[in-house]
């Protein structure tokens, strides 16, 4: 198998793993938001670093009129600003208020503790992954 196609299918099998024990989480942080999780990914990458509408678009993997739709909705809510980017007056960026800030804080609050099997692994396993996950994010 070439290294290619045998980090394909770490990724695959990490991507699934995550995706299918982050269930309770999400419906914990729709409930303590009041807000969809298609909103809540927008805060969370706007938490990151201001975007334009664009930008937010291409992050989230969804096409510009949704994204245009989900920061409308942000800013109804006092959540989120558009501005004018300084560096280019066509462009309006989004950011986050401080009421955008607490509400990601709190999703950040919110209890995510790990599936069992993972807190299944010894302690030497636990830490070669913790090593593995801060290289990869370290990138």
């Amino acid at each position: 198998m070439s290294d290619k196609a045998l980090a394909d299918g770490v990724w695959r099998d990490l991507a699934a793993f995550v995706l299918d024990n982050r269930d309770s989480w999400k419906r914990a942080v729709i409930e303590q938001s009041g807000l969809p999780f298609s909103r809540i990914r927008i805060l969370k990458r706007l938490g990151r670093a201001p975007m334009t509408v664009k930008e937010l678009a291409a992050a989230a993997t969804i096409d510009a009129p949704a994204a245009t739709v989900a920061v409308n909705d942000l800013e109804d809510g006092g959540l989120a600003v558009r501005r004018i980017d300084p560096a280019n007056r066509r462009c309006k960026v989004v950011s986050l208020t401080d009421a955008g800030r607490e509400m990601v804080a709190a999703i950040d609050a919110v209890d995510d503790p790990a599936p069992e099997v993972l807190a299944a692994l010894s302690d030497g396993e636990l830490a070669a992954l913790r090593s593995i996950v801060d290289k990869l994010a370290a990138r």
